[in-house]
């Protein structure tokens, strides 16, 4: 892409309703636009890392064995009056009717609706086990929005609903969504602490939130330094097989939010290894039984003929909030640095002297052969002073800067840097490529 031709409003005031870092850095890199109180407009930069997020979430989601549906934002009323939760979930539901004076409401979460289609088709244990996510727009009317995309009313959610036959297998799929999650926060370059944690008004009996530490998080968390250094699953993980041993590893070290400490059991632990911080919670797994099945009818036949509710979990990623989650996590004083998994360009190829022959030549050559090896690319074509350039690329955190200017092309070399870590190298342009491609 050719900044020349690109949308990138970059602010160079932050904006003083901005009070954390990745609020901040999102503002002043174009990445999205207030247009309410928590309700931002997501601008091409920062839809790329979205569109990115979301396609590991899913990829996760796939190999674990969930399959996809979309279901809608706008929900009926009464699936909720059926669930019992209608007049129970507060202010947060923003309740709305049509015009025939039918109540809907703005989903905040979508376990009546998922319910409602299970029990329409599903009536056998032979159709078992099922899980059903989808990615879809939520709204919840937080009271005081802030934060940025980390505390919005709207936001982008990847919410996954099992269903089993019996306990033993609800918990079985309760493991699978575990192991998921550890891999997805692995791949986004995130160390996410599974923690024990409060079921809220989903309701059930086993509840983690996967927490990132960070100083900005909302809530104090309370966890053991071993957790930090488990390896994680890998990708031939057999998600059909016994996965109880990686939970009953990960499980062994104390972690828990503020709601779950136990203050006597985190004293037992040496205090070397007892971990005391600010979390940020981007991801929540829930068992929460029969709470849906059993007032909404969602029964199937059991190998004994006889009708029994399902067994449910719910699970859910906050992929919208994960965007500000990993400036939160990786960010210096020039800007964001993006992991590579999610950076919206992998490279910023900077053009010196925009007008110089040589250098315009050497610069559309690289654009060419980079895109033309899937590697994406933002080139700065424009008569910006150097200054500007360089700070701009640095704001936008892409993992690598190609600088070609008519110094060094003269000597046949350009400059890469790495944002990381700063690190600068002068080589040849092949050498370059190689760096990229390779």
């Amino acid at each position: 892409m050719r900044l020349s031709r690109y949308f990138l409003p970059l602010l160079k005031e932050t904006p003083k309703e901005a009070e954390i870092v990745s609020h901040r850095l999102m503002l002043r890199a174009g990445m999205i636009r207030q247009q309410a109180a928590g309700i931002y407009s997501w601008l091409p930069l920062g839809l790329r890392v979205l569109d990115k997020i979301e396609a590991i979430v899913r990829e996760e989601q796939n190999r674990a064995g969930a399959v996809e549906i979309l279901m809608p934002t706008v929900q009926p009323a009464d699936l909720w009056v059926e669930s019992g939760r209608y007049n129970d979930y507060g202010k947060e539901m923003l309740r709305i009717t049509d015009r025939l004076d039918r109540a809907m409401l703005f989903g905040p979460t979508a376990e009546e609706v998922v319910t409602d289609i299970f029990r329409s088709y599903v009536r056998s244990y032979k159709n078992l086990p099922l899980n059903l996510y989808n990615i879809q727009w939520k709204f919840r009317d937080e009271r005081r929005p802030r934060f940025g995309v980390m505390r919005g009313r709207e936001f982008l959610m990847k919410d996954a609903y099992s269903f089993d036959v019996d306990q033993d297998r609800a918990r079985e799929a309760y493991y699978r969504m575990f192991v998921a999650y550890l891999r997805t926060y692995s791949r986004l370059g995130l160390t996410a602490i599974p923690m024990r944690a409060d079921s809220g008004p989903i309701g059930g009996d086993m509840s983690h939130e996967f927490i990132i530490l960070a100083s900005t998080g909302e809530s104090q968390v309370f966890c053991e330094k071993g957790v930090l250094d488990l390896p994680i699953p890998p990708a031939d993980t057999d998600f059909q097989g016994d996965l109880k041993p990686i939970i009953d590893e990960w499980t062994s070290f104390y972690a828990a939010t503020e709601e779950k400490h136990d203050e006597a059991a985190f004293a037992a632990i040496p205090e070397a290894d007892r971990v005391s911080a600010r979390g940020i919670e981007v991801g929540h797994i829930f068992y929460f039984g029969t709470k849906y099945s059993e007032p909404m009818g969602a029964r199937v036949a059991g190998p004994d003929g006889v009708e029994r509710p399902v067994h449910m979990g719910s699970y859910g990623v906050g992929v919208s909030r994960l965007a500000g989650a990993l400036i939160e996590a990786s960010h210096d004083d020039a800007g964001i640095i993006w992991p590579d998994a999610v950076a919206p360009f992998a490279v910023g190829l900077v053009n010196m002297k925009p007008g110089d022959a040589a250098v315009d030549a050497a610069c559309e050559d690289l654009y060419a052969r980079l895109e033309a090896a899937g590697v994406e690319v933002l080139y700065d074509d424009t008569d910006a002073r150097a200054g500007a350039k360089f700070a701009m690329m640095d704001l936008i955190g892409l993992p690598w800067q190609l600088i070609v200017g008519p110094r060094g092309l003269a000597q046949g070399e350009v400059e890469l840097k790495r944002r990381a870590t700063g690190e600068r190298e002068t080589m040849s342009i092949e050498a370059a490529l190689n760096r990229l491609v390779g």
